[in-house]
């Protein structure tokens, strides 16, 4: 087995990476592998030295790769060389000293609660198999900051009408309780009514299916969110994790513990969960510059 491979089945069965992670880290270390076959006729990566790896970054600035992706690459290349020395093959990490790639912050804007609210009283869902499925899952991403993954793989089972709540299982095969609004909860009812009459049911344990009757996938659940929110938000970006990053918003606008939203969003850190904090201060500035005698209004 080679070291990849090896590398790869780590990261499936002990690390419990999604399948989208796994083949992440494998592009990146291929991707690296065959610089290394046509530039230095070297077949294997097991002990190269940092000149050569620090060669390769250069060559993909010159390629105006940006520098975040840039750093995404080289981080799955660390990750292989601490596998190596974990299981005793090299000696040394030749990235260990390896500083990454300055990158201009990231800030994702989440949608306002008007846009929601549009989003979930004015636009004209189908009263069919796929307008009830779409407006649940507009609904439940939005109200309990599930990520997409979690909804693809939420089974009938994880679903408690009786005490509106859904068991997800998280990153790292983290569980956590979620509770459901009761807007929701008949959502779930109206669509699973729609559900039992589709002709084929091949992923039958799964909650959301597409009209064929298997199970949802990646794309389609993306499509599905950019096209019922591009009728109510001009943003560019429009996706199932901007529905999370509002969802988290929202709640810390409104004065929820940001304890509590690391709960409920199902992150290991405090760290985690503080990204979705730099609009709430923004809502705080404007509060505080709107009821303080000492400001000019």
């Amino acid at each position: 087995m080679s070291s990849l491979h090896s590398f790869i089945s780590y990261l499936s069965l002990e690390k419990n990476y999604s399948v989208h992670t796994v083949k992440a880290y494998q592009r990146d270390i291929e991707e690296f592998t065959s610089f290394c076959v046509e530039e230095y006729e070297i077949a294997t990566i097991d002990d190269v030295d940092y000149a050569l790896i620090r060669n390769w970054i250069v060559s993909l600035v010159n390629k105006s790769i940006s520098n975040r992706s840039i750093n995404r690459k080289v981080a799955s290349l660390k990750a292989y060389y601490r596998f190596l020395q974990r299981i005793e093959k090299i000696s040394s990490n030749p990235l260990a000293k390896h500083k990454a790639l300055k990158t201009a912050k990231k800030v994702e804007v989440p949608f306002s609660e008007l846009e929601m609210k549009n989003a979930l009283e004015q636009i004209a869902f189908e009263n069919d198999f796929e307008g009830q499925r779409d407006r649940l899952m507009v609904e439940l991403l939005y109200t309990t900051g599930i990520r997409r993954a979690e909804l693809i793989n939420l089974r009938l089972e994880d679903v408690d009408l009786n005490s509106n709540t859904i068991r997800v299982l998280g990153k790292r095969n983290k569980e956590r309780i979620v509770p459901l609004l009761s807007s929701t909860a008949q959502l779930f009812s109206s669509y699973y009514n729609e559900r039992k009459n589709l002709e084929e049911l091949c992923d039958q344990s799964f909650v959301f299916l597409s009209k064929g009757g298997v199970k949802i996938y990646e794309t389609l659940v993306y499509r599905v969110i950019n096209r019922y929110l591009s009728e109510v938000s001009s943003k560019v970006k429009k996706s199932p994790h901007i529905l999370r990053h509002t969802f988290a918003t929202h709640l810390l606008n409104k004065g929820a513990d940001l304890n509590s939203v690391k709960e409920l969003l199902g992150h290991s850190s405090l760290a985690s969960t503080q990204v979705y904090t730099h609009n709430s201060i923004a809502e705080l500035k404007k509060v505080h510059s709107a009821s303080h005698p000492r400001s000019k209004k």
